[in-house]
């Protein structure tokens, strides 16, 4: 499905980890260190610089699901907060600004909902197939553009419940171990999503160890394409910010995939959610920030984005001076 990975430049990163390390300016920047080598490893020197060209790339989606009343927001809301986003409005746009990084909206699946997953597939195979395509097109051509970090976001009522789906199949967790309480909701309605999620996980359990068809089954056309674009970037060797829990999934799936993948992954903040916090422990990541947001849409990540620039900044020139 993927091309193979090639892995970062860890030998450039372990350089620069080294080289701040025998320093009490670099010893002085705690787990920023980390987060420089990381930068310096995917940037192939061991002086990292600030990312440019970061990118946030908001997925949306549409689910059936959405229809059981597992959300504190209606179904609609989900084409309302596409529109503001069109229209250049919502949290995504405000951090981008704020964080210095553009935004792409990506809403090729966000008009029809897909099936509805505790009783039907998400989706038939050619959609995946499309899905798969897609991620792939928007990674190149980000790549291709000159993207220098990719930061995928979501967007769509009904999104955690997808996530726990995919995430209790794949991990055999139990359902009300793997849900949590995603746009604020109270048990009543936590008790509906589990309920959602143990019939999902109940038609997938056949098989659970063939990773597309449990995607074609209880993910959703936009999860696959955050997967494929995820891998993708991967197989590009282009950095990925992770935000939220549903990306957060993609990307463990996507390192299911296209093994390597989570070498070229950063988390950026870590979200209320059970399977959030599980998969970034299983990709070997620590997040940047700890703000329990569930905004979504990137918001999180992005914050990350300045904390990440002023490492690489930091490290660079605490390296250049040295050097000179």
């Amino acid at each position: 499905m993927f091309a193979a990975v090639d892995l970062p430049d860890e030998a450039a990163g372990a350089r620069a980890r080294e080289a701040l390390g025998s320093s009490v300016r670099g010893r002085s920047l705690g787990r920023l260190r980390e987060i420089a080598a990381w930068v310096a490893s995917c940037q192939g020197t061991e002086t990292p610089s600030p990312f440019a060209r970061a990118r946030a790339i908001v997925v949306a989606g549409n689910h059936a699901v959405a229809e059981r009343g597992v959300s504190a927001f209606k179904p609609e809301a989900t084409a309302v907060q596409v529109e503001e986003l069109r229209a250049g409005g919502g949290p995504a746009h405000l951090v981008a600004r704020l964080a210095d990084c553009t935004l792409r909206l990506v809403d090729d699946f966000a008009d029809a909902p897909h099936g509805a997953i505790d009783v039907e597939d998400a989706m038939a195979a050619e959609v995946f197939d499309r899905a798969v395509a897609l991620g792939i097109e928007v990674a190149d051509q980000e790549v291709d553009a000159g993207t220098d970090l990719i930061i995928p976001g979501d967007l769509g009522v009904g999104n955690t419940t997808v996530a726990a789906a995919v995430f209790g199949t794949l991990t055999y967790t139990e359902p009300v171990v793997a849900v949590g309480r995603g746009s604020g909701i109270n048990d009543e309605v936590w008790k509906v999503k589990v309920a959602a999620v143990r019939d999902a996980m109940f038609r997938a359990r056949g098989f659970r160890d063939n990773v597309p068809q449990v995607l074609r089954s209880v993910s959703a056309p936009d999860f696959v394409t955050l997967v494929a674009l995820i891998a993708q970037a991967a197989v590009r060797r282009t950095p990925v910010l992770v935000d939220g829990a549903y990306v957060a999934v993609a990307a463990y799936v996507a390192e299911k995939l296209a093994p390597g993948t989570k070498r070229w992954l950063i988390a950026g903040q870590l979200s209320p959610e059970p399977c959030h916090a599980v998969c970034v422990q299983a990709l070997d990541l620590t997040p940047v920030l700890a703000l329990d947001m569930s905004t979504g849409q990137a918001a999180g990540a992005m914050l990350a984005l300045p904390v990440i620039n002023a490492a690489a900044e930091l490290a660079g020139e605490e390296l250049g001076g040295r050097r000179e």
